[in-house]
């Protein structure tokens, strides 16, 4: 789904103009941006969790080349589902 689509369904489904919506979105993507930079965790109430991890330097190999490289060390956003998430998927 497109930022263009959600902006739609929320709108719809809250009966708000799609200007309200966009500016709600905005908000949230906005804070959750901030709080993941400031606590590294951010939660998601029965969607899961986004969490800032540390990878390590590694070796990876250039697919094009097969030549050896090494990856430097870096954060990442990693997501965990929550159950509610999980068990509606399946």
């Amino acid at each position: 789904m497109r930022k263009t689509e959600l902006v739609n369904l929320l709108a719809k489904e809250a009966d708000i103009s799609q200007a309200l919506a966009r500016e709600v979105l905005e908000k949230l993507f906005a804070l959750t941006t901030k709080t993941l930079k400031k606590e590294g965790r951010f939660s998601l109430p029965n969607i899961g969790i986004l969490e800032v991890v540390k990878r390590a330097r590694r070796k990876a190999r250039n697919p094009r080349t097969g030549e050896i490289v090494m990856v430097k060390a870096h954060k990442a956003v990693k997501f965990k589902p929550s159950k509610t998430l999980k068990d509606f998927v399946r």
